[in-house]
């Protein structure tokens, strides 16, 4: 259903360009857009979907359609572009919706939420899973429409300065990380800390930090954190399969006419895919790179796991017995994730796993 879907919104967009796009150029209006990222330049997987995104907008409508990108802070910082979408600074917006955690948790499920769905398992709860409908109806509220963005695939578990053996190592450990999972692992003795992307580097070189999450070895790599940080941890429970989105200002969105909006959706899914392709080709070229430089790779224990997967249950529970927004979600959800995994263990997992195995053999 997913890949038919797409399928038809790929040949929509075909026609778009090959026939109605320059039929009618002629009758529909030029208009200009202004899109604000979270994310800078240097990013280029992530800030590159924002920018393959208005690329295919504009050939989709034979250039009558022209959306300009901004990385964070050339309009506004990277953390309220949210707020610059809602209020009409900007039409649209390019961000992860997880980063808006203080207005409302529910924000988290339209990115990632602790021991949540993979990348494929978010697309598919978002296309036929009824995510979308849940999602948009939250979104209203905040005078926004949103669309698929792009994913990074289960993400690393970060950088730390010693190595983690224990429940009781983590004691202390004062760690780059937000959200439900700053939440849960506070309840492990970790001392977690919201800190911009830009100065994580910093704070690990100097000490302010012990440990701080990012996204993967492609990424991570760029900012230099195996400088400052030898041991690398896998999973990142906290993002198994995080998603970004694109925002449109709702009342912009309704001044659109039919053709537009339908090459916005077009341009969102091909953004949305490439990302993830992206991701999955660049990640282990560069994690090569990052142990040859010495890095030393780990993975939490299954105790960890454990007792981590306990914390994040019980904070996300607890959330949904006083947030009526969030158990809205979360209820739904977390019937689709038992849905995903089950059906997960009969084929995906058994290959994966049998596939690992011999090709270290």
């Amino acid at each position: 259903m997913q890949r038919r879907s797409f399928l038809q919104k790929a040949a929509a967009g075909g026609a778009l360009g090959a026939v109605a796009a320059p039929a009618l150029a002629q009758s529909l209006p030029t208009i200009n857009w202004r899109l604000a990222s979270s994310f800078p330049k240097s990013l280029d997987t992530i800030f590159g979907a924002a920018d393959n995104f208005t690329k295919r907008v504009s050939e989709l409508t034979g250039g009558k359609f022209n959306i300009r990108s901004f990385a964070a802070g050339e309009i506004v910082p990277g953390l309220e572009v949210m707020d610059a979408v809602q209020n009409g600074t900007v039409q649209i917006g390019h961000t992860a919706s997880y980063y808006y955690f203080g207005k409302d948790p529910t924000f988290a499920f339209d990115t990632a939420v602790p021991f949540g769905l993979t990348s494929r398992q978010q697309t598919a709860w978002f296309e036929t899973g009824g995510g979308r409908e849940l999602m948009r109806d939250f979104f209203k509220g905040y005078n926004i429409i949103n669309f698929p963005g792009g994913n990074s695939g289960t993400q690393m578990g970060g950088w730390f300065r010693k190595e983690i053996k224990t429940i009781e190592d983590l004691t202390g450990i004062k760690m780059r990380i937000g959200g439900f999972a700053g939440r849960a692992v506070a309840r492990l003795g970790v001392v977690p800390l919201q800190i911009a992307g830009g100065e994580i580097y910093p704070a690990l070189e100097k000490g302010t930090i012990d440990a701080a999450e990012w996204v993967g070895p492609y990424d991570d790599e760029k900012f230099g954190f195996n400088k400052v940080a030898k041991f690398y941890y896998a999973p990142g429970w906290w993002e198994p399969g995080a998603s970004f989105s694109f925002y449109i200002n709702l009342k912009e969105w309704a001044k659109l006419p039919k053709l537009y909006q339908s090459a916005i959706e077009v341009a969102t899914y091909e953004a949305h895919v490439k990302m993830q392709a992206e991701y999955d080709t660049k990640n282990p070229a560069a994690l090569a790179r990052l142990l040859k430089s010495g890095v030393k790779l780990r993975t939490f224990s299954p105790a960890i796991m454990a007792a981590c997967h306990k914390a994040a249950q019980d904070v996300m529970n607890e959330e949904a017995a006083k947030n009526p927004k969030f158990k809205k979600v979360y209820e739904p959800w977390k019937r689709f994730r038992q849905d995903q995994n089950t059906w997960a263990s009969v084929c995906e997992a058994p290959m994966q796993d049998f596939l690992i195995r011999a090709n270290r053999k």
